[in-house]
């Protein structure tokens, strides 16, 4: 793909999944929100413009990475929603990226196969939820300002741009952590935060636990099939599976 395509590509795929699920999120509520927000949403676009731009074998080796940022984005979550009991959405979201940026160093320091990965990622997950505060929740929708549809559209955007561009210097293991950078996570906690309520915040990011299962399995079928076939039906193969994993997901939480 040329490269003035592949920029423009960039530039409105995200975002325009990201307005989608927003959209669902205003219309169904947090939980719904939640559990879509934990979808490849952002994480598979980048990795699709890393296998395009530096090979198959360097974004397998980034879903591998991917698999791992799951844990440190799920770690930003519960930092954000303990701290969120007693302090403000500013120092919340502060407590929330230093847990983050620490356990993205720390993964960085060691290796994981694909399946290792995805096995004490899954694990993690079905720990989860249990560790965000249990606190009631506010009403299951509410009104949500329309502004911060924006934010979100405009931070994905400039994640996808800089992960992509740097990606050469990070190497494909901080290339896989930093695709997974919390952008839905934060955005949509501090906004709910801000205007709806601490307790829709913690809601929300107890439900993204649920969506990232579907992510996992996402990234772990790019791990083994991009370096075997083509980029597309790699793509085709994993989202396949992320989307039926979802569905069921979904089914069993209702």
């Amino acid at each position: 793909m040329p490269m003035p395509g592949l920029l423009a590509l960039k530039l409105f795929l995200v975002p325009c999944l990201i307005a989608g699920i927003s959209m669902a999120g205003r219309r169904w509520g947090a939980s719904v929100a939640g559990a879509l927000a934990g979808f490849p949403v952002v994480t598979g676009p980048i990795l699709l413009f890393v296998a395009i731009e530096q090979g198959e074998s360097f974004a397998a080796h980034a879903a591998v990475g991917a698999i791992n940022a799951v844990l440190c984005n799920i770690a930003f979550g519960i930092a954000y929603a303990w701290v969120s009991r007693k302090y403000s959405w500013q120092w919340s979201l502060a407590a929330g990226m230093v847990v983050y940026f620490v356990t993205v160093g720390l993964f960085n320091l060691v290796y994981f196969s694909a399946i290792l990965a995805a096995a004490v990622t899954v694990v993690g997950l079905l720990i989860a939820p249990r560790l965000y505060p249990m606190d009631g929740a506010d009403a299951e929708t509410a009104i949500q300002p329309k502004s911060d549809l924006v934010h979100r559209m405009t931070a994905g955007a400039l994640l996808v741009i800089t992960v992509t561009l740097l990606s050469e210097r990070l190497g494909p293991n901080l290339t896989g952590l930093f695709s997974v950078f919390p952008v839905m996570g934060s955005v949509l906690a501090v906004f709910s935060h801000r205007n709806i309520g601490q307790r829709f915040a913690v809601r929300l990011l107890r439900a993204m636990a649920r969506g990232f299962q579907a992510f996992t399995l996402f990234c772990l079928v790019l791990a083994f099939t991009l370096e075997r076939g083509s980029i597309g039906l790699a793509f085709c193969v994993a989202l396949l599976a992320a989307l039926m994993a979802q569905a069921l997901l979904m089914r069993y939480a209702r």
